[in-house]
């Protein structure tokens, strides 16, 4: 499989010309579609289905990012605004058995919708951790302060969603939890010492068995004093392979994203050189999308396997 190591996003509501010559020729990994690209039931059926057939792929990766509360690309569709993460997890905290079938429910409604349309992966579920100053970004995103609560409705989350044969990318991995900052506008910068973080933030995304991991543009100033979590060899291969134990897909959150200080190629490669298997880019723009994707590589062998493994999950 020759795809290159990049998820790219889209500008529209329909496929142009140049975007399908840029599928079929350059070969993107996946693709994520946004609210920009969603409008009616059909429309988006038809994009999806097009993407795929320009693909020659049927079970081509095609990503959103449906956290539903204040994270949600389907509004046109459906309105679930009251349905975040923080919702749940506060039901959970005070009607647990009520919580678990409701949020079960929740799921698999959202999973049916997925389906329909033909979206085969969900940037779900947030397992940041709450602290008292946590920066707004992640707020009602994240299901509680109380880890209990967190790996509880997670684990429920991937569970449902394997059920209905759709993956998941938990993030923000190792934890945005501890930051004050939005890394969409600048470089969050966290004090806290490892033994902290691996009892808190960490220990969220340990054990949990999701075939994608988004990383946190983040700086662990105690951990990598030099380098962003995204570009931190020593974070992606020591805490988030080792120490966390994730082996599956790790994918860097959006290079267009403030918190990275460089140009989009030379984002995208550090963040393939420091351990990401792939790169998202979020800005759908064409010319932006087709330099980036000239410039990645192929995927490897580790790639390969995981991509393979996710086609027979997928079937």
């Amino acid at each position: 499989m020759k795809r290159k190591s990049i998820i790219i996003s889209l500008k529209g509501l329909y496929l142009s010309s140049e975007e399908k010559n840029l599928i079929r020729k350059e070969k993107p990994w996946g693709i994520i579609l946004f609210k920009r690209n969603i409008a009616t039931f059909d429309q988006v059926k038809k994009l999806i289905s097009l993407i795929r057939k320009t693909a020659k792929d049927k079970k081509f990766p095609i990503f959103v990012d449906e956290e539903g509360g204040t994270v949600s690309r389907l509004s046109h569709l459906v309105d679930n605004k009251v349905y975040s993460q923080n919702f749940f997890g506060k039901l959970f905290e005070n009607k647990k058995v009520l919580a678990l079938d409701l949020y079960k429910n929740y799921l698999n409604a959202i999973c049916s919708l997925l389906r329909e349309i033909g979206i085969n992966i969900n940037t779900i579920p947030v397992l940041d951790i709450l602290n008292k100053d946590t920066n707004r970004i992640i707020g009602s995103r994240s299901y509680s302060k109380n880890l209990n609560t967190i790996k509880s409705l997670g684990n429920l989350c991937i569970k449902e969603y394997k059920k209905n044969k759709i993956a998941t990318v938990i993030k923000h991995i190792p934890g945005h939890g501890s930051s004050k900052s939005d890394s969409h506008k600048v470089l969050p910068i966290i004090n806290k010492n490892y033994n902290y973080l691996k009892i808190r933030d960490f220990k969220c995304f340990k054990n949990m068995n999701s075939h994608f991991a988004m990383t946190a543009h983040i700086l662990y100033k105690k951990l990598d004093s030099k380098n962003v979590c995204t570009h931190s060899k020593y974070i992606i291969h020591e805490i988030i392979r080792k120490k966390i134990g994730y082996k599956g897909i790790i994918v860097s959150d959006d290079i267009t994203m403030k918190a990275l200080k460089y140009d989009l190629v030379t984002n995208a490669k550090k963040s393939l050189e420091a351990g990401c298997n792939l790169v998202l880019y979020c800005g759908g723009k064409y010319n932006e999308s087709l330099k980036l994707i000239r410039e990645m590589p192929i995927i490897d062998n580790f790639m390969r396997k995981k991509t393979s493994e996710l086609y027979k999950f997928l079937s």
